[in-house]
């Protein structure tokens, strides 16, 4: 069983593990298509040129996995360090979820119907979470 402040490392290895199911579902949508167009991958070609030419709906998934790879970077090390030194890790994790389940909404959102307002409704949220769990690892340590 779970203590309470190893529970908080439980949305970080679920955040990574959700960049995984973006990263296969990248690719499973960029091959296909790559195919489909007869693309001759090019390596002289100025980096994104060629994927630039794909359909926007499999770019949206590229970009999604290329937007995991930013913000949630401040989130891993923020939980872990939670998960040291939290005094409410039962808070502390339930805030670490919210996060989480924010990036995986935006994820799906922008990689089906990416309608630009919602995705930074859902991004400004998710910054204001972990805005919270900044602000509270930072007392924690104070």
């Amino acid at each position: 069983m779970l203590t309470l402040h190893r529970a908080l490392l439980v949305p970080v290895v679920a955040l990574v593990a959700w960049s995984f199911v973006m990263w296969a579902w990248m690719y499973v949508t960029r091959i296909p298509a790559i195919r489909a167009m007869r693309m001759r991958l090019d390596p002289t070609a100025p980096r994104g040129e060629q994927m630039a030419t794909l359909p926007a709906s499999v770019r949206w998934k590229a970009d999604n996995y290329n937007h995991l790879m930013e913000q949630p970077t401040l989130f891993y090390p923020v939980a872990i360090v939670l998960a040291l030194v939290s005094t409410a890790p039962g808070t502390d994790a339930a805030i670490a979820w919210a996060y989480v389940g924010l990036r995986v909404v935006h994820s799906v959102f922008q990689a089906t119907v990416n309608k630009i307002e919602v995705r930074f409704a859902l991004f400004f949220l998710s910054s204001l979470v972990l805005v919270a769990l900044t602000v509270r690892a930072a007392l924690a340590l104070a």
